[in-house]
């Protein structure tokens, strides 16, 4: 009897603890998710509308961060216009709200906040757009797996390498994978509707 107790209580605690924890995130087509969720350190940058920008505002939605910056020739244009159209999908998918996109800028001596409200709005005013000092700046993209480097000035101007994947960040305000270019809309609609469909992990 001792024993046949002791295995019950074993196995309502298992099953007590399976409840509690939140739904496996469901196979996917274009992201690359990490075998486990990666904690981020707090962080402040200012939006382009003069508000803060925290850890907190990454969570109770699935958020889609890229950097670059507003001279950037072609990769952030691109990725941007990429962005607007699986914006889209998710809003005849009734899901939209359930998904954010932050485009970071790394360039912050060029990228006002007007500028980059300017720059962000022609692709979407539901779009988050934010920039800070390189103090703030490189450790939230050293932890995120993200770098960035500006050139030197040539002829007065310059231009930044950075990253162009674009990081996934849980509604618990963890990194659990990223979409790595070329950007294909259809796909990233397909997996950001499953995830916005299932949850947190």
């Amino acid at each position: 009897m001792i024993l046949i107790a002791a295995v019950a209580a074993a196995l309502g605690l298992w099953l007590g603890l399976r409840q509690l924890q939140a739904p496996a995130l469901p196979s996917l087509d274009a992201a690359v998710l990490y075998p486990a969720p990666r904690a981020l350190p707090d962080f402040r940058l200012t939006r382009s509308d003069g508000n803060a920008l925290t850890l907190a505002d990454w969570k109770g939605h699935w958020t889609v961060a890229f950097f670059g910056f507003t001279n950037c020739p072609d990769v952030c244009p691109t990725t941007l216009t990429t962005f607007k159209q699986v914006h889209k999908q998710l809003g005849d998918a009734g899901v939209a709200d359930r998904v954010r996109f932050d485009f970071i800028s790394v360039d912050p001596q060029r990228d006002t906040p007007e500028l980059l409200a300017r720059y962000v709005g022609y692709f979407s005013k539901d779009f988050v757009a934010a920039t800070g000092p390189d103090e703030a700046l490189l450790p939230l993209t050293r932890a995120l797996g993200m770098v960035y480097a500006r050139g030197e000035p040539k002829d007065g101007t310059y231009s930044v390498d950075h990253s162009a994947s674009a990081v996934l960040v849980d509604p618990a305000g963890r990194q659990v994978g990223l979409f790595r270019p070329p950007f294909e809309a259809a796909r990233m609609a397909a997996d950001l509707e499953k995830l916005a469909r299932t949850g947190g992990r």
